[in-house]
């Protein structure tokens, strides 16, 4: 009887062993331990995001443009004046540049 409660609490512990270590516990607590790591990974990522942001952003806008340029061509009336106007205030606030 005590030897079976022994078996059970002992494949118990061994589920619990497994699990903790298939969710990386002991790399989380040392990564705790080690503040400049943190600040080392968080400057990264943030690094990271503020490239994909801006990567990102200039695509978007030079498609916009883009499609902005060929709506000119088929001269619509009301909105290709629109586009002139920005494509024009696009192109002053590159010459600043």
């Amino acid at each position: 009887m005590e030897n079976e409660r022994i078996n059970k609490l002992d494949k118990q512990i061994d589920k619990l062993a497994d699990r903790l270590e298939s969710m990386r516990i002991a790399e989380y607590i040392d990564l705790l331990q080690k503040p400049s790591k943190i600040i080392y990974l968080n400057f990264l990522a943030g690094i990271s995001k503020g490239l994909g942001i801006a990567v990102g952003a200039t695509i978007v806008f030079a498609i916009l443009i883009d499609l902005l340029s060929r709506l000119i061509v088929l001269n619509l009336p009301v909105i290709g004046d629109f586009i002139v106007q920005i494509l024009h205030i696009i192109e002053a606030k590159q010459g600043n540049l």
